[in-house]
C-alpha cells in the first residue's frame, strides 16, 4: 500500500527481456529485496539492489497494463516506497495496481499551478469524480473536472517540481490507478437487492 506522495524521481538503467533496472537514491535507504516499491505507480518486488540500483521483474500483465514496458534508459521515473504502518497518510490509499493508462491532451498554467487534461478509456473514466482521488504514474492527484473520457488535474508546483510530471509532453502516456473506493462500491451495487 502507498500513499502517491513521491519521494524522489530515478532514471532507468535498463529495460528488457522483463527487466527494469533503475539508479534510485533516497528510497534504496532501508529497501531490501523482496520489498515491494512503486515504480511510476506500478507495485513492483525488488529482485536485485545495489547501492545505487534496484531491479525488478515485469510480469506480462504488468507490460500490458502499464507504460513501464515502452520505458528506455535514460528515463525518469517517479518512486514511493510502501506506507509503513503507523505512518501519516499524505495522500490517498493507492495499491500499486494500475487500471490503465491515459494520454496527456493538454497543459496550461493557472497562477502558479499546472492543470494537465488527460483522455482515457470510458471503462475508466466512469469510476472518475470532480474532487475524487486518481494517481498518476504514482502521484496522488485531485480531479478538477471530468466528462465521459477525459479528465483535469490540478498541479502544484512543489509536485511539479519534484515529479515526472514537468517532463511530459503532449500524447505521453501515463499509469493510472482508479480510487479502490469506486470499484469496491460499483461491485457491490451489481449483486442482487437481497445479498447486501
Amino acid at each position: 500500500m502507498f500513499t502517491g506522495i513521491i519521494e524522489e524521481t530515478g532514471q532507468v538503467l535498463i529495460n528488457r527481456s522483463g527487466r527494469i533496472v533503475i539508479r534510485a537514491d533516497l528510497t534504496l535507504t532501508d529497501t531490501r529485496i523482496g520489498n515491494s516499491i512503486a515504480v511510476n505507480g506500478v507495485c513492483l518486488t525488488v529482485t536485485d539492489r545495489s547501492t545505487t540500483t534496484f531491479d525488478c521483474d515485469l510480469s506480462p500483465e504488468t507490460i500490458k497494463r502499464t507504460n513501464l514496458g515502452t520505458l528506455l534508459p535514460e528515463d525518469v521515473v517517479n518512486l514511493e516506497r510502501p506506507l509503513s504502518y503507523g505512518a501519516r497518510v499524505g495522500g490517498h490509499l493507492v495499491q500499486g495496481h494500475v487500471d490503465g493508462t491515459a494520454q496527456l491532451d493538454s497543459m496550461t498554467t493557472e497562477k502558479a499551478s499546472h492543470l494537465f487534461s488527460f483522455t482515457t478509456s470510458s471503462n475508466l473514466s466512469r469510476y472518475l469524480v470532480e474532487k475524487g482521488y486518481i494517481t498518476i504514474d504514482g502521484i496522488s492527484l485531485t480531479i478538477v473536472s471530468r466528462d465521459s473520457t477525459a479528465f483535469t488535474v490540478a498541479v502544484i508546483p512543489y509536485t511539479y517540481a519534484h515529479t515526472t510530471l514537468r517532463s511530459n509532453t503532449l500524447g505521453s502516456s501515463v499509469n493510472i490507478e482508479i480510487d479502490i473506493l469506486a470499484k469496491y462500491a460499483e461491485a457491490l451495487l451489481k449483486r442482487l437487492p437481497g445479498e447486501i
